[in-house]
């Protein structure tokens, strides 16, 4: 009788090489899942510091302490700003939106500048948070000089300095009267 022969079959898995192949691949799973072994970068992690920056026609103010730089928006840190809609009274006890008039002062300072920013983390709501300057002249402490903003950091000790000068010269919120902004958001 005639018989086939078979030219190819391949050759049985070693079974002696399963269990360790199957617990390496499964360190490699938990490594990868878990970011070891990976640059930091690749896994979502940012530097904890950047600078951002934006032309003149760039930026954008959207109140007294955040900014639209290009695509990205930022929260100048440190400081706290009335929000658009709040009403605040001038030295004559006329009524007035507070927030637009915070954000008119940022657009002051601003002029139609470049700005360049050094971010330091995110707020909240995932908002840049940094220290900003257009043209030399430096947003943060220039708000609360003007009293615009309020110090925002119990530890900002300089800044704290520049909100008690400005308070004390009746500049900007100072003038009249006013609800501090963390109070006004927290009763609206």
């Amino acid at each position: 009788m005639f018989r086939r022969r078979r030219i190819f079959r391949p050759a049985p898995a070693p079974r002696r090489l399963r269990a360790p192949l199957m617990a390496l691949a499964g360190v490699l799973i938990v490594a990868g899942l878990s970011g070891i072994g990976l640059p930091p970068d690749l896994m979502g992690s940012a530097p904890r510091e950047q600078d951002w920056s934006a032309l003149a026609a760039e930026v954008r103010v959207v109140d007294g302490d955040t900014l639209r730089l290009g695509d990205r928006t930022l929260r100048l840190s440190g400081i706290d700003a009335p929000e658009r809609g709040q009403s605040c009274s001038d030295a004559a006890g006329r009524w007035f939106d507070c927030g637009a008039a915070a954000a008119e002062a940022l657009s002051r300072l601003v002029n139609g500048r470049s700005v360049l920013c050094r971010v330091h983390g995110r707020d909240r709501f995932g908002r840049g948070l940094g220290r900003c300057t257009a043209g030399g002249a430096e947003l943060n402490t220039g708000l609360v000089t003007a009293g615009w903003a309020l110090a925002y950091a119990d530890d900002d000790v300089a800044m704290r300095l520049v909100e008690t000068e400005a308070r004390l010269a009746g500049r900007g919120l100072w003038a009249g009267n006013f609800t501090r902004p963390d109070a006004w958001r927290r009763r609206n």
